[in-house]
């Protein structure tokens, strides 16, 4: 039997381990916001792991955005080092999950099965992909117990929010310098055929526009922010969605709508606070004197990041010079460039030909609609050999009843496998 078979036979032999490791993890509510449970699951990783005979530290990204002592930023780093000299091949999965949302006709936290597949918040994006890398690992140190080199498994926080109590911070210490890693993949959900390339770039920022307040019925008397809010949304529906709509990118975006420039408006608040659900009073008589929304814009490679932020604030200036009594705030809450890894990367050969072994055909090259955690490794670990691949369907992500497919799992593990066997056993290439 081939080397490649063995482990191929090997993985299949762990296929209800993978079920139940999978189930395990989406277990544990990784909520974020706020951070529950990071600790919890690192733990459970951590006894894991180790028993497979990986050295083991979790880490807290003390001091980033959320970290408290209520909700601390806990990260997990495992490494298994070979016999013999050779490249570090990492793989990095985020922990955390988005909150449920409505919509659910499965427990979101339950890992229940149906139809061949697992069901659950985090099925998908991402803890079907970590439970697959763990997998193909430990089967590939069984099948090759004098590989060469070293495999890392990382198990991240916060990449749901922008991974910098994660990622960021592991990379800021140096966990994922060149000379210490040299293959990263990151198990997102792609599709068990595709290698992500990389993502579109991000700009979040915060409108707020000023008004001023006084009674209801004399309305006339203040300035309704929300009314100078409905002009900022009109201008954007009138003139940015279309001038975004005819922008088109050369990066390989999926799905097709992501091929152009798009935003998103995250949220809006505009007068009296919300009040909690046990009130039964009546709101207050008053003219809103500020509004706010949140704007997620994604950027393609061809925009640069300050003419994504001049269009905006040239929107709104021009607003400010013929609207009467308008006036706002614009505030920056985070940007991301966009990555692209370049096709003829190690890691991207070596998974490809990894793909073509294992499922048959040639792999479909795609970058991401979002952000994610390559932009970190790319950014601030300087490593520019970096992919993204695991189970999955995209669209799935973040959605109600979403979960991964076993199958996929197990095919997903198989490539990651055969791709530790071409990196770490150079004898089988």
């Amino acid at each position: 039997m081939s080397q490649n078979s063995r482990l191929s036979a090997a993985i299949d032999a762990k296929r209800d381990d993978l079920v139940a490791l999978t189930q395990q993890l989406i277990r544990i509510p990784t909520l974020n916001p706020p951070g529950d449970c990071y600790r919890d699951i690192c733990e459970h990783l951590d006894a894991r792991l180790s028993a497979h005979g990986f050295q083991t530290q979790l880490i807290r990204a003390h001091g980033t955005p959320g970290d408290s002592e209520k909700y601390p930023r806990w990260n997990i780093v495992a490494r298994r080092e070979g016999t013999h000299p050779g490249d570090c091949v990492h793989f990095n999965s985020h922990t955390d999950v988005v909150e449920v949302g409505r919509g659910w006709t499965m427990d979101p936290f339950g890992g229940d099965i149906k139809d061949g597949k697992i069901y659950g918040r985090g099925a998908c994006d991402m803890k079907g992909g970590l439970a697959a890398s763990i997998i193909a690992a430990e089967a590939f140190i069984e099948t090759h117990p004098d590989f060469s080199g070293v495999i890392e498994i990382s198990g991240t926080a916060d990449e749901e929010s922008g991974g910098y109590g994660g990622v960021a911070y592991l990379a800021e210490q140096g966990f994922f310098d060149p000379t210490r890693v040299q293959h990263v993949i990151i198990p997102e959900p792609l599709n068990k055929d595709r290698i992500c390339l990389g993502h579109r770039g991000g700009w979040w920022a915060e409108i707020e526009t000023k008004g001023e307040i006084a009674h209801g019925s004399m309305p006339f008397l203040g300035d309704c922010a929300v009314r100078h809010m409905g002009a900022v949304l009109d201008t954007f529906e009138n003139k940015l969605f279309p001038a975004m709509a005819l922008r088109r990118t050369d990066m390989p975006v999926v799905p097709e709508g992501a091929r152009q420039s798009t935003m998103n408006i995250n949220s809006i608040h505009g007068g009296q606070p919300e009040q909690s659900a046990d009130f039964t009073g009546l709101p207050a008589h008053c003219v809103p004197d500020a509004c706010r929304i949140t704007i997620d814009r994604r950027f393609l490679v061809e925009e640069p990041l300050d003419q994504v932020r001049a269009e905006v604030t040239g929107l709104l200036e021009e607003l400010k010079s013929t609207r009467a009594n308008f006036d706002y705030e614009l505030t920056e809450l985070n940007s991301v460039l966009p990555s692209m890894t370049d096709k003829t990367a190690p890691i991207v050969q070596t998974v490809a030909q990894a793909i073509q072994d294992v499922i048959g055909t040639p792999p479909e090259y795609v970058a991401s609609p979002g952000t994610y955690d390559q932009k970190h490794i790319d950014r601030i670990g300087r490593l520019k050999n970096c992919i993204a691949y695991g189970p999955g369907i995209l669209e799935l992500a973040h959605k109600p009843d979403e979960y991964v497919g076993i199958d996929d799992m197990i095919d997903s593990a198989k490539v990651m496998g055969a791709a530790l066997e071409k990196l770490l056993m150079p004898q089988t290439v």
